[in-house]
């Protein structure tokens, strides 16, 4: 779509105001309770105006239940997977690192979404949005086929070349075949769950998100174990309740779309592919997903570099990350509230306060994931111990979260300038911070530390930390030069 002047700057001495730490909340926001029923209730709220720290709440509020519920999940799925041993873990370990490229491309469709449809609601034009949002299901629809087809074929071949022996590839191979042939859940619950964010109705993305992982949940041991009048499937009952309860939720993205529950109200003339939109969201997309498979794509190059010392090794990385991941999600809420801060601040011509909320939404993660480390490091065995009796995967797993949680101060603000940017629309920015941090350094420091150096998996736990924190403080050096401000969506 083509590029419209940005409007007029508004007074910003009520978001210099706001800004202030030492300013008083005022008093019509009926206080913390009143600001936690809003959130999680949802409605129609201004963020362009108003306490920057009251705006955040409102965003970031459900966006961190929404990813609370995301972490449960993904450690409830290995903690059950891992009574299923060693094999069977390596197995879904593997898997993910493959599902790394469609949780990239997740992510991409994702940026472009959330961008636009803020862009378009900061600047007062919601069936604009709702056009957008509409194109972005439509190339996310058209992405998934192929992937669906090559993943579910290829299944077994992808496992072995992973470094997969012939036992995790006979172990793990439905399970890869199920979850990449139902990959068009994954990439639609990230684009609408996106325009959601977008435009604001977080509370929204949160019910979605909450109703797939209960499904997730309640599904993932029945049909692992058999209970009841469920199949036994093994590992493979796994990616048949995880596809599941993600489709439940995609059906429920659907009528919310439909029925217009928020601010975003997709049509059917919203689905039929317009040339213009498209370019705008391809754009963004390709920068955002090349941006995303440059960072998650460099965990298939760490997985790669582990899986010589063992099912024990990777086992015990797997729990590990997921532990991590249980962390880290949640702390993606208030990043994903900074990034609808600054994309619809920059359609209403408030720079300046979207500026304001990225640092104070910074400060907020840091605090949280500074706290949620400490005990990481200090409980790491006991936490570990929670999903597995073998004493080489307790090993393994337990310095995994020591030396990874080293560095969660840098991750809580490194998070949030990766959004911020993506928010802003400059995706381009972030994808060179992933390839030079993640592919230049990240990928040869654990190599040179886990053989060169001779340190094993532990070299690549120290390179996993050490990238992160150093993406951190070049997104810092970066933000403060401001060219986001001057992007146009």
């Amino acid at each position: 779509m083509r590029d419209h002047a940005t409007p007029p700057a508004r007074d910003l001495r009520a978001d210099v105001v706001a800004a202030s730490p030492a300013a008083p909340a005022p008093r019509r926001d009926g206080g913390v309770w009143a600001t936690l029923r809003a959130a999680v209730r949802g409605g129609e709220h201004d963020f362009t105006s108003g306490s920057i720290d009251r705006a955040i709440a409102l965003l970031a509020i459900p966006m961190v239940m929404e990813m609370l519920m995301e972490s449960l999940f993904v450690v409830v799925d290995v903690f059950w997977v891992s009574r299923l041993g060693a094999d069977a873990v390596a197995a879904v370990g593997l898997t993910e690192s493959i599902l790394s490229v469609v949780y990239a491309l997740g992510m991409g469709l994702s940026v472009a979404a959330s961008a636009t449809v803020a862009r378009r609601i900061g600047e007062g034009r919601p069936e604009e949005a709702a056009a957008m949002a509409g194109q972005a299901i439509v190339l996310g629809l058209l992405i998934s086929l192929p992937i669906a087809v090559a993943g579910a074929l290829l299944a077994p071949r992808m496992l072995a070349a992973m470094g997969a022996t012939a036992e995790v590839v006979a172990t793990g191979a439905p399970f890869a075949s199920i979850m990449l042939g139902g990959n068009a859940t994954i990439l639609m619950l990230f684009a609408i769950n996106a325009a959601f964010r977008g435009a604001g109705d977080a509370a929204l993305s949160m019910r979605v998100l909450w109703l797939s992982n209960a499904l997730n949940m309640a599904l993932g041991p029945c049909f692992i174990f058999g209970l009841g009048p469920f199949p036994e499937l093994g590992v493979a009952g796994a990616a048949v309740g995880t596809t599941l309860g993600r489709g439940a939720g995609v059906a429920l993205q659907v009528y919310l779309l439909a029925r217009g529950g928020g601010r975003v109200k997709v049509r059917a003339r919203h689905l039929v592919p317009d040339p213009r939109a498209l370019a705008t969201l391809i754009r963004l997309f390709a920068n955002g997903a090349f941006q995303a498979v440059i960072g998650t794509a460099s965990w298939i190059g760490m997985v790669r570099i582990l899986a010589p010392f063992g099912s024990a090794a990777l086992a015990g990385y797997t729990i590990g990350m997921r532990v991590v991941v249980f962390a880290i999600l949640p702390a993606f809420g208030l990043a994903n509230a900074g990034a609808t801060m600054v994309g619809q601040n920059l359609g209403a011509g408030r720079p300046e306060r979207a500026e304001a909320a990225v640092y104070r939404a910074g400060l907020w993660n840091t605090v949280v994931l500074g706290a949620i480390g400490l005990v990481f490091v200090v409980a790491a065995g006991a936490i570990i111990g929670a999903f597995t009796d073998d004493a080489e995967v307790l090993r393994f797993g337990t310095q995994a979260l020591r030396v990874v949680s080293c560095g969660f101060l840098f991750y809580g603000f490194g998070m949030v300038f990766t959004q911020a940017f993506n928010g802003a629309g400059d995706t381009w920015t972030p994808t060179m911070l992933n390839l030079a941090c993640f592919w230049l350094w990240e990928i040869p420091l654990g190599w040179g530390l886990a053989h060169a150096a001779g340190l094993g998996p532990l070299g690549v736990f120290i390179a996993i930390a050490v990238a992160f924190s150093t993406l951190a403080l070049a997104g810092g050096l970066m933000f403060r030069r401001g060219a986001w401000k001057l992007r146009r969506v």
